[in-house]
């Protein structure tokens, strides 16, 4: 019985000593291209588990986690056509204080490493408690969009092929076949606020409201189709709307979306589908992965043609 005891205090001790570890939390990644990226880790029944923001895309569980010393190895494994050309991606940290050193380096079948890179990462501090907005303060609507040119508005990337234009009082976005078109930003920037807008989605419209270029509401032709958190309205891979609440093909659509300390609330076509939640990360295509700092409104537009009007934001008084 005494032994049996040791084990169980010596078992609680170890469990204890990990769920304290130094890597257990949510971590704001610039990856080696400069890319916005996000790592999260938590413990769940003894076991460490992590998900990963590679970019672009969406936040995806990876295949391993363990501590080595005091280095946190991160796993994910890419399948090929066959054994020898799925590729393993080890990910390796070490933490001082809120900061990340991570290093990249892949291998495949023959057991060759490629790719090697080093990046870095920061401690995304704790979300708030969900704000009262009742008793949130706005200031002066700001009208984002005139309806007849692109004032106060540039390409993110300037490098990039401009297929937005202002025609008829919309802001349109139309791709052309073998152009790189490139996302809209405003160039004024902002901390919490309201916005509301409507949108029209065409054939195959896939597009994001990116709330301070970091979080993104999803706009895309999605009508018909189960909740998932990829449709119409969701946060992007992370937040799934609680009803489909969609409008058909070519008929404008209306978002009302708050942002407060960290919270968003959607409002599409006159139904809340996201209520108050806590937002724990950046989204796939972020201009940044810092969540503390002010940034613009920004509009997909690398993906295929969409439409805009009516964009109104009022910000949070503080």
């Amino acid at each position: 019985m005494k032994l049996f005891c040791l084990l169980a205090t010596l078992f609680s001790t170890l469990s204890s000593a990990r769920s304290e570890s130094p890597f257990i939390g949510r971590w704001a990644l610039t990856i080696p291209n400069g890319a916005a990226g996000w790592l999260g880790i938590e413990e769940k029944d003894g076991e460490l588990h992590g998900s990963l923001l590679w970019g672009g895309g969406s936040v995806l569980p990876v295949q391993g986690v363990k501590i080595d010393g005091d280095t946190l190895k991160v796993t994910r494994i890419s399948k090929g056509k066959n054994a020898d050309s799925a590729i393993t991606e080890t990910i390796s940290a070490n933490v001082s204080g809120d900061d990340l050193k991570l290093t990249t380096v892949k291998t495949k079948g023959d057991g060759k490493e490629f790719g090697r890179a080093e990046f870095t990462g920061h401690r995304i501090p704790p979300v708030p408690p969900a704000p009262d907005l009742s008793k949130v303060k706005y200031g002066d609507p700001i009208t984002l969009f005139n309806g007849k040119d692109l004032s106060g508005w540039k390409l993110v990337e300037q490098n990039r092929d401009n297929g937005w234009s202002a025609q008829d009082g919309l802001l349109i976005n139309r791709i052309e076949p073998g152009k790189h078109h490139g996302n809209l930003r405003t160039e004024r920037e902002f901390e919490d606020f309201n916005l509301t807008l409507e949108t029209r989605t065409q054939k195959d419209s896939n597009s994001g409201i990116y709330l301070r270029g970091i979080y993104e509401i999803q706009v895309a032709e999605t009508y018909g189709r189960p909740v998932d958190a990829h449709n119409m309205g969701a946060l992007y891979s992370r937040i799934t709307p609680s009803v489909a609440a969609e409008k058909p093909i070519g008929e404008w659509q209306t978002f009302d979306i708050t942002l407060v300390d960290r919270h968003v609330t959607v409002i599409l076509n006159g139904q809340k589908i996201i209520d108050n939640q806590p937002v724990l990360g950046c989204t796939g295509g972020a201009m940044t992965s810092d969540e503390m700092k002010p940034g613009p409104l920004m509009l997909q537009g690398d993906h295929t043609t969409i439409d805009y009007r009516n964009i109104v934001l009022r910000p949070v008084v503080k």
